[in-house]
């Protein structure tokens, strides 16, 4: 059975491949994680907030201020005295590091605010040794005079910049909450973008009720999150050039089955090895392969695609229509004797 795949150049010798997480922050994780059938390795990302001037100062491009007074309802989120697990200089080594230790690709991961950020870090990363580098944009615009076309085009200019400092692949791993997602898609493939990674999970900060101020809050994946990026990649698939990575809610084999289904070249695991452990990936392939052999599918190239809007036998499948049918057959488990459809006019 062969599980090979070819991915912004690189030829991988399965789909599954470790996103960006605490996990790769350890040395001996990422050793781990390439025993347990990781074909490739996405490092934790490295952010702009961290990066030090010559004085060894923190940059801060966007200034937090909070009220003083405690009896006050502040919005705390990033405080000043913010620390980061690892520093810009620390991270280039554990590239270097990684690549000494590991025979499988290592892709960067860079979040960045400034074009300057941006470009001096993937120079910096190239040089590290990664074999890639993937551009988490994680921007939440406020500005209310910020159009959606300058947004748009705020990525375009970092992909542009990027592209023309580095002669590694790049990735832009992308948010769903565009106008038109296949346009922006289009754009970023006709910049050059080597692959698109769908989704980007926005953590949402929560309310302390308590403390009265606004906290992190992380929630990882659950397995019925892949269907937005899967619906996506599924509409992409055949019609730009770029590699399509899925993320967010593969848990399980079969969730990879339905990603290379719909067009995936790849899919990108997180959430289920931070619950279950790195050695998690060996279940994950092993019902990937099940199912397989159960099919009679000789290869994951050979499954690409093949239930993709380009190719499925109903193409509405994955459009409006969709939506309407959806609504017309569902009726909650406690009525499934009665009349239901006025519940959904």
């Amino acid at each position: 059975m062969n599980l090979t795949t070819r991915y912004m150049g690189l030829s991988l010798k399965s789909p599954l491949v470790p996103s960006a997480s605490p996990l790769s922050e350890d040395i001996d994780n990422m050793r781990r994680m390439e025993d347990a059938g990781a074909s490739a390795i996405v490092m934790h990302s490295l952010f702009e907030e961290q990066f030090m001037d010559d004085e060894g100062v923190k940059f801060n491009h966007h200034p937090m201020t909070h009220n003083s007074d405690k009896n006050s309802f502040t919005l705390n989120y990033q405080p000043e005295s913010i620390r980061f697990r690892v520093d810009p200089q620390e991270y280039l080594n554990h590239i270097r590091k990684a690549k000494a230790i590991v025979d499988i690709p290592i892709i960067a991961s860079l979040n960045g605010t400034s074009l300057g950020g941006w470009t001096n870090y993937a120079r910096l990363i190239e040089l590290a040794g990664a074999d890639a580098l993937e551009l988490n944009i994680y921007n939440v615009p406020t500005d209310m005079s910020l159009t959606g076309t300058q947004l748009e085009q705020n990525y375009i200019d970092i992909l542009d910049a990027v592209k023309s400092v580095v002669s590694i692949p790049v990735a832009v791993k992308l948010s769903p909450y565009f106008t038109n997602m296949a346009n922006m898609a289009k754009r970023l493939d006709d910049a050059g973008a080597n692959a698109l990674v769908l989704f980007n999970r926005f953590y949402q900060p929560d309310i302390n009720l308590k403390k009265l101020q606004v906290e992190p809050n992380i929630i990882l994946s659950e397995p019925q999150a892949k269907r937005l990026p899967m619906r996506w990649i599924a509409i992409l698939y055949g019609q730009i050039y770029a590699n399509l990575a899925a993320t967010s809610g593969i848990h399980k084999g079969h969730d990879v089955v339905k990603m290379l289904l719909a067009g995936a070249d790849v899919t990108m695991i997180c959430s289920a090895l931070l619950l279950h452990g790195i050695d998690y990936l060996r279940t994950i392939e092993s019902e990937l392969c099940e199912w397989m052999d159960k099919h009679e599918f000789a290869s994951v190239e050979g499954m690409k695609g093949i239930l993709s809007q380009k190719n499925c036998a109903n193409p509405s499948a994955f459009e409006r229509v969709q939506y309407m049918r959806s609504l017309s057959i569902y009726k909650p488990e406690w009525a499934h004797t009665q009349d239901t459809s006025y519940y959904f006019g």
